[in-house]
């Protein structure tokens, strides 16, 4: 049993930034990738982006640029650095773990955190 906790989503002005976490734990096994996917109100779940073990990463090509993911294997934790956020970003953002690749497959998923950027 895995389980992902995310934080750190709020109302933020668009232009700003925000960092948002997950922690995760449980048997996940060694080598794991680690990612964030997010879905907008009416709009499909869409891949945001994704970590290595090693710190490959790979970025969706509308975040490119203004969104760095990283990770702290001691911590389990992955992180999702967003600047430069614009209305379009407002989203619920999942975290997900699985692998090994950036792009997945992903086994888990969080239950999400809610990132809302005003115009």
């Amino acid at each position: 049993q895995v389980q992902l906790v995310e934080s750190g989503g709020e109302l933020v002005q668009a232009g700003g930034s925000l960092r948002v976490s997950c922690a995760a734990s449980g048997r996940m096994g060694s080598n794991y990738a680690m990612g964030w996917f997010r879905q907008a109100p009416g709009k499909e779940r869409s891949f945001v982006a994704g970590i290595t073990w090693r710190s490959n990463t790979a970025y969706a090509d509308s975040v490119k640029g203004r969104f760095t993911i990283s990770r702290d294997n001691t911590k389990a934790t992955v992180y999702l650095q967003m600047n430069s956020l614009k209305p379009d970003d407002t989203a619920v953002y999942y975290c997900v773990v699985g692998g090994p690749g950036p792009l997945g497959p992903w086994n888990y998923w969080g239950q999400g955190t809610q990132v809302t950027v005003s115009s």
